[in-house]
């Protein structure tokens, strides 16, 4: 019996798609029901305001229901990264142009650097996933 591999480049879309998936959700439901704990320990820039907060939450748990559909959906892959690699890029130019943090301008320095990280995990996937999505029309 012979099985078809699966292609590496489709597998680290898919992982990519579910580890960011479940961190926007995960993080947006932290946001939405402990604001608190939220500010204290990732979002401790500035004077803490509840409302801010929940609107920074509606933005990322949909951003996480949409990455996870889009790992049944390979049509959604493209544009779901797409969003994603952006957002990812404007919240690093956020952290770099303002790194201090309340726990002191390292903790701002290390998130920043893993804004930048993961934008550019992001953006890998994107190009596979575009690559992927020419060769499935050819």
């Amino acid at each position: 019996m012979t099985t078809t591999p699966t292609r590496t480049p489709t597998r680290f879309v898919e992982v990519t798609l579910i580890v960011f998936g479940l961190y926007a959700l995960a993080i947006g439901l932290f946001m939405l029901f402990a604001p608190g704990a939220f500010f204290d320990t990732l979002g401790n820039f500035g004077v803490r305001n509840d409302h801010y907060i929940f609107d920074n939450a509606t933005f990322e748990i949909p951003q996480g229901l949409l990455l996870l559909a889009a790992v049944r959906r390979p049509s959604w892959r493209v544009p779901a990264l797409a969003f994603a690699t952006v957002h990812w890029a404007l919240h690093s130019v956020s952290h770099i142009v303002d790194p201090h943090h309340g726990a002191g301008d390292w903790i701002g320095w290390l998130e920043a650097g893993g804004l930048v990280f993961t934008t550019a995990i992001l953006a890998m996937a994107l190009r596979a996933s575009i690559i992927d999505a020419k060769a499935r029309q050819a």
